[in-house]
């Protein structure tokens, strides 16, 4: 039977070209890499671009499919799943995404596309703790994340780890999920912290 994957914005703001490279890999290292079963951790994630990314991205390759506002890519990330990209009219504005959409159910761009649009059309500009978890997870450097290893309890391997600073313990290595709300916040851009939280 399948299941629809859970629909995740993980990063706040217009991505540069960079940081959209960056979220291409944002899974490096996740043992379901190697294992090949890695759809779950693609499938539904979604940010947002510029149209100059939107247009470079069109021009790689010639798409696997395209509609009026969204093409996708032919190259698959894993499995089924490969990037689907978006223009969409927000509130009067023309806005860029890039999603990750599992094309078993061929209804997974279309819920992407009404998902993304409801998501941005709320009148508050808020986040979820999830999403701040996952904006700290995109945009942190590789040397300074991770993935438990053999030196965790064997539950907790595999999971993300970030390096934060803990005052006079100094820097430590921790669960991501385990974050305090004041060690999301430190990790936050400014203009982020400031955003009032978001029922999930």
């Amino acid at each position: 039977m399948h299941t629809s994957p859970t629909i995740r914005k993980v990063f706040e703001g217009v991505a540069t070209r960079h940081e959209m490279y960056r979220m291409f890999n944002r899974h490096r290292g996740d043992p379901a890499m190697a294992e090949g079963e890695a759809r779950h951790l693609f499938a539904g994630e979604w940010f947002e671009i510029a149209e100059a990314e939107h247009d470079y991205m069109l021009e790689i390759l010639p798409p696997l499919f395209m509609r009026a506002d969204m093409f996708a890519m032919r190259e698959f990330m894993t499995g089924s799943v490969t990037s689907v990209f978006f223009s969409l009219w927000i509130d009067g504005r023309k806005r860029f995404f890039h999603a990750y959409c599992d094309l078993a159910d061929r209804s997974a761009p279309e819920r992407m596309k009404q998902a993304i649009v409801e998501r941005e059309s709320r009148p508050v500009r808020a986040m979820t703790r999830d999403e701040r978890l996952d904006h700290i997870w995109s945009s942190t450097h590789d040397d300074y994340r991770g993935r438990a290893g053999a030196r965790w309890p064997a539950g907790l391997r595999g999971k993300r780890t970030v390096l934060v600073f803990c005052g006079e313990l100094g820097t430590v290595l921790k669960l991501l999920d385990d974050l305090t709300d004041e060690e999301i916040a430190a990790k936050l851009p400014v203009q982020l912290r400031r955003l009032p939280p978001l029922a999930a």
